[in-house]
């Protein structure tokens, strides 16, 4: 098993949990963020799993190695706790085939 851990990589690069991290410090993403949701983006987390990140590879430490796993678990589900906006067709509509509507175009 001793094998097993010196083996182990992260899910990404410490050079993405950086990138990351400056992605979402920079002005244009804390805009978008402000706008959509209505409060400033928390990157804190970008930066610990960066620092995590160099620390597994210096030290291979395993603290370190299951704060990452517990991290990336933690991201994945938050990103699945949304619906998708779209819900995805079965089949397609049943007028599919008809030519479209190509008159006068209406007035706003």
């Amino acid at each position: 098993m001793a094998g097993m851990e010196s083996m182990w990589r992260p899910p990404r690069s410490c050079n993405d949990y950086w990138s990351e991290y400056k992605h979402c410090k920079s002005l244009m993403n804390r805009f978008h963020h402000y706008y959509t949701f209505g409060k400033s983006p928390s990157c804190k987390q970008w930066k610990t799993d960066y620092y995590t990140c160099v620390d597994w590879e210096r030290h291979q430490d395993t603290a370190a190695k299951d704060a990452l796993r517990q991290s990336e678990r933690a991201r994945l589900a938050q990103q699945r706790q949304h619906d998708p906006v779209w819900k995805l067709r079965k089949t397609p509509p049943s007028d599919w085939h008809l030519p479209l509507h190509h008159g006068s175009p209406k007035d706003s």
